[in-house]
Formats: C-alpha cells, sequence, structure tokens
C-alpha cells in the first residue's frame, strides 16, 4: 500500500488496526471481543466498520471459509509515521522539537529510554 494514497483511518478504524497488527489476523467476533473489554460496542456495529475498513482497502479478508478472516492492510508503521507528522503539522505547526520537548517534559522517561534517545541523535547527526 503506498503511504501517500492510502485512505485514513478513523479512531475507531485505528481501534480495529491495533488489533489487526497485534493478532494479524482476526474474525469480527475475536475483534469485537477484545473491544468489548474497553467499550461498549454491538458486534453488528463492529461488523459494519470491518466491511467498509474492507471497501477503504484498510483490510483484507479471506473469504475462503463462512468465517471471514481480516488483516490489516495497512502497516502499522506508515500509520504511526503519518499520524506522528500530521500531529506536527497541527499541534505543533511543523515543529518536531517542539513535540519531542514536550514529550520529554511531561514523560518519565527510563535510563535506557535517554539512551536509544542519544544513540539516535548521534546517528543522525553522522
Amino acid at each position: 500500500m503506498n503511504n501517500s494514497n492510502y485512505t485514513k483511518p478513523t479512531d475507531s478504524e485505528l481501534e480495529i488496526l491495533q488489533i489487526l497488527w497485534q493478532y494479524n489476523t482476526a474474525t469480527v467476533r475475536e475483534v469485537h471481543e477484545v473491544l468489548a473489554k474497553t467499550k461498549a460496542a454491538g458486534y453488528t456495529t463492529t461488523l459494519k466498520l470491518m466491511q467498509l475498513m474492507h471497501e477503504k482497502k484498510l483490510v483484507t479478508r479471506n473469504e475462503e471459509k463462512r468465517t471471514h478472516i481480516y488483516t490489516a492492510a495497512l502497516p502499522q508503521l506508515i500509520a504511526q509515521k503519518h499520524l506522528l507528522q500530521k500531529m506536527i503539522d497541527t499541534v505543533y505547526a511543523g515543529n518536531s522539537t517542539q513535540l519531542v520537548m514536550q514529550v520529554l517534559g511531561n514523560h518519565t522517561t527510563s535510563a535506557a529510554e535517554l539512551q536509544q534517545i542519544a544513540t539516535l541523535l548521534q546517528s543522525l547527526n553522522k
């Protein structure tokens, strides 16, 4: 799927995609059971949403058996990059430095995380 040519998922679609990214494949029933743990949503709502996602090409559907098996068609990394860039552009007026400062200032960062950040910064400077 082309990074610039995909349909942007809604918040509800992102919830479903997160489940599919975690489990790789799932039926509507399996997705619904995971969603039901955190929010009130009817089975038919989940079904309809996943059908719409299939039409939008956000998911693929294996129809060989009676129970359809869904897989995310949108790679997680592409979705993350797009959503992060959208947030930088809209919330931080394109200034990624402000985002990093906000995250580091409002989040307890472990020594291991700081080391990973330092390693990344060193590799970017080369």
